[in-house]
């Protein structure tokens, strides 16, 4: 079942020629106070939809906690499409709740490398409701928690080259854009609570990403839960595979299930 985020082709900026519109897919269970809306990761080029998408929302299901996996649109399309995209999804999250039974006031927005830059952005350019647009429009877009895993969050020194390039497009060279959509510096005092994880050896997005991140939050005295595992490769997803041998990587799931219960 696929849940398009607008209806009848008005999602803003599309182009049939770059690609289709943008859609989430429904992963709901009976008596779940709380969803999560999943961005998997994919350099803003592509998604990893199982591995960081279809898998996750089975582990949230199993711990009593419904989600929507986000397909948002990806290069040829580039920014601010898929920040529209991701707000959107929370927005009609949050529409749905009624009819799927979880509380609406309990929404949180999951992400994977540039899924996870692009949870951030939700976190802290999010806004309460538009004045123009449809009913679902004028909902608030703010997450109630945000999860980041192996997130790109700068566009600057620690940032993933492919990552800033798809996402800015044309506008690779603006640096106040670059600089406004690094996570570090858009941390507002009414940025949600946030779960972090990310591997010391990641060699793809480096840790630094996570750690600028945690110490903007810690900076404006916002809750948030750190997790830096020694080893695993970027990539990992649930970290319970052949790729992280030891099962370090693997806590972060139960870890992320008691953050949630606990702040939302």
């Amino acid at each position: 079942m696929k849940i398009k985020l607008w209806e009848k082709t008005t999602a803003p900026y599309y182009d049939e020629k770059k690609g289709p519109e943008p859609y989430m897919v429904p992963y709901i269970i009976k008596d779940s106070s709380a969803c999560v809306v999943i961005a998997p990761g994919g350099a803003y080029i592509g998604k990893s939809s199982e591995l960081e998408g279809t898998l996750i929302a089975e582990m949230l299901n199993k711990n009593g906690i419904s989600a929507f996996v986000l397909d948002y649109r990806v290069k040829p399309y580039c920014y601010p499409t898929m920040l529209e995209d991701v707000k959107r999804a929370i927005r009609k999250a949050r529409f749905l709740s009624g009819e799927y039974g979880y509380d609406e006031n309990k929404i949180a927005v999951l992400g994977f490398s540039a899924g996870g830059h692009l949870a951030s952005m939700a976190l802290t350019h999010f806004d309460l409701g538009k004045t123009d647009g449809d009913d679902i429009d004028r909902i608030s877009s703010r997450p109630d928690l945000g999860i980041l895993c192996y997130p790109v969050i700068s566009l600057g020194k620690y940032t993933h080259p492919e990552t800033k390039s798809c996402l800015l497009g044309d506008k690779i060279n603006d640096e106040a854009l670059a600089f406004e959509l690094s996570g570090e510096n858009s941390v507002k005092q009414d940025t949600p609570p946030c779960f972090i994880w990310h591997t010391a050896e990641d060699g793809a997005v480096a840790v630094e990403n996570s750690i600028l991140f945690a110490n903007a939050l810690r900076a404006k005295n916002i809750p948030f839960e750190l997790h830096i595992f020694p080893y695993g490769p970027h990539g990992l997803g649930l970290g319970n595979g052949a790729n992280d041998p030891l099962g370090h990587a693997a806590q972060w799931a139960p870890l992320c299930v008691r953050f949630i219960k606990d702040y939302i």
